[in-house]
């Protein structure tokens, strides 16, 4: 098969269509020919030399994809050769074809494109572990999302609203804040021109956010504790604002507030298929019911990733970037 290789980190020329072994799914794993892949942080910090796949997983990058089973491994149920699926990765996605644990596997949502699946799996995990699973959303709260317009964001903003809260988000133009407000966000914070903090008060009254979804890291921190109200917490899921930071305990004891960080790459494949069976029950029934829809920018054929990363880089897209196999 072909799949994009790094042969020595670096910038995006680094990628390079190359042919490499086919996989073989293993015990428990089945083995899906890839229709399209997306384009994630994570990816980028891979090809850099800052984020090496975990022990054991496949070297090339690509977090999701969408395809067709072409085979099962041995100990696989519930599954059949031919099935259009779209998968969570620890990473392979730049490929042909890739192994995926059976656990990581998702239907195709109904109404939604084969293609544009490849948009769900990453995104939608970790906005639902994040949000809901770890930070318990509720209807009625309010929900501050940076980055709104990104994979992550667009999708953090369909599915608060589809359980009825409010959504805040920052972005750092006019056209990516109003596509934020298309998708049902109904504070618009600018974030080169606004105090996020002074606009999250106003819009709530005082009280600030009960959740805050946070890629920024470091950066952020101290006034993402400050824009949280009572009882709030703030999810971490990001670092592009750096890794170090100071944080005022006391203003997080006074709130009575809550940090979490996570990632989802390196979990065990345990808690994988928990928050990937559990998008399965809560996620699936709105996209197959048209209130959520993956948003995606544009498709680049696989063998062009370098494109497809330099945009990304530039923060030139809303919603996510396909990489499409030929």
């Amino acid at each position: 098969m072909h799949a994009i290789t790094i042969p020595e980190p670096g910038d995006p020329e680094a990628l390079v269509w190359d042919e490499v072994p086919d996989p073989v799914p293993g015990e428990g794993e089945v083995l899906v020919e890839v229709v399209a892949s997306a384009v994630n942080r994570a990816d980028i910090l891979q090809r850099q030399g800052f984020y090496d796949p975990p022990p054991g997983a496949s070297p090339y990058p690509g977090l999701e994809c969408s395809g067709r089973i072409a085979a099962l491994g041995p100990g696989v149920s519930g599954w059949a050769v031919g099935d259009p699926v779209c998968a969570l990765l620890a990473g392979g996605g730049y490929a042909e074809k890739v192994a995926v644990p059976a656990g990581q596997l998702l239907p195709v949502p109904e109404g939604v494109d084969l293609t544009r699946a490849a948009a769900l799996p990453e995104v939608v995990s970790t906005v639902w572990s994040n949000v809901f699973m770890v930070a318990h959303l509720r209807p009625g709260e309010t929900l501050l999302v940076h980055g709104g317009s990104s994979g992550i964001g667009t999708m953090a903003i369909q599915l608060a609203k589809a359980v009825g809260a409010k959504v805040a988000v920052t972005a750092g133009t006019k056209e990516k804040l109003d596509r934020c407000a298309e998708l049902g966000a109904d504070v618009l914070i600018n974030y080169r021109e606004q105090d996020f903090v002074a606009e999250i008060r106003q819009a709530t009254g005082g009280a600030g956010a009960d959740v805050i979804l946070d890629n920024m890291g470091a950066k952020y921190l101290d006034r993402n504790v400050q824009a949280l109200a009572v009882n709030g917490r703030l999810a971490i899921i990001g670092m592009q604002g750096g890794v170090k930071a100071e944080l005022n305990i006391g203003t997080l004891l006074a709130k009575r507030a809550a940090i979490s960080a996570t990632s989802l790459r390196a979990r065990p494949l345990d808690e994988k298929a928990a928050i990937v069976a559990a998008v399965r029950e809560h996620v699936w029934p709105l996209l197959a019911a048209g209130h959520v829809r993956p948003v995606v920018d544009r498709e680049v054929p696989m063998p062009e990733a370098a494109e497809a990363h330099r945009l990304v880089e530039e923060s030139g897209h809303i919603g996510k970037v396909l990489l499409v196999v030929p």
